[in-house]
Parts: structure tokens; C-alpha cells; sequence
């Protein structure tokens, strides 16, 4: 029986390859709105960050994501990134 491929993504701060569900996604759709891809599928220009918090205050006080997906990032998405953390990381 063949293995199933699992997907390896880049966190955009510490480079690291890991396996999809390690990860969180933070979307911008075509209309500029962000936000915490839940689903893993959103529409639109994806950015990963690993599920840590130290890696999620980094991505805040460097404005990582901000260069990444071209637009001002809110508060909000970083609270809610924080709240995904503090939960266990279960998006779904």
C-alpha cells in the first residue's frame, strides 16, 4: 500500500519546512480582507507561521506578515493567532 504525501509548508519566520497541520495560515483575499485560515483552503495569497507563540510575537514586532501578504495586518488576527495557540493549536 502506498504512503499518502504529506504536505511540508515554510513558516515565513523561522524557515523551517513542516508538515501543514503544524502550521497556521493567515489569508489575504483578492479584496484585501486577512484573515486565520481555518480550513487550510481559503481562496487567496496564503502566509504560514509555526504554532508558537514566541513565532507569532516575532511576525507582530517585525511586521513579517504585513511584507508578505502587501497589506496592514490588525491587531485582531494576531490576538486570534494567540488564541489558536493558547486552545492546543486545533483549528478545526
Amino acid at each position: 500500500m502506498k504512503k499518502r504525501k504529506i504536505p511540508m509548508r515554510t513558516c515565513v519566520i523561522t524557515k523551517e519546512k513542516l508538515e501543514k497541520c503544524e502550521l497556521l495560515r493567515v489569508v489575504k483575499t483578492s479584496d484585501d480582507k486577512v484573515s486565520v485560515d481555518k480550513s487550510g483552503r481559503a481562496n487567496g495569497r496564503g502566509a504560514y507561521l509555526k504554532k508558537d507563540k514566541n513565532v507569532v510575537a516575532r511576525a507582530k514586532k517585525n511586521k513579517v506578515l504585513d511584507r508578505v501578504l502587501e497589506v496592514s495586518i490588525s491587531e485582531d488576527i494576531y490576538e486570534e493567532l494567540m488564541r489558536i495557540i493558547e486552545d492546543g493549536g486545533e483549528i478545526l
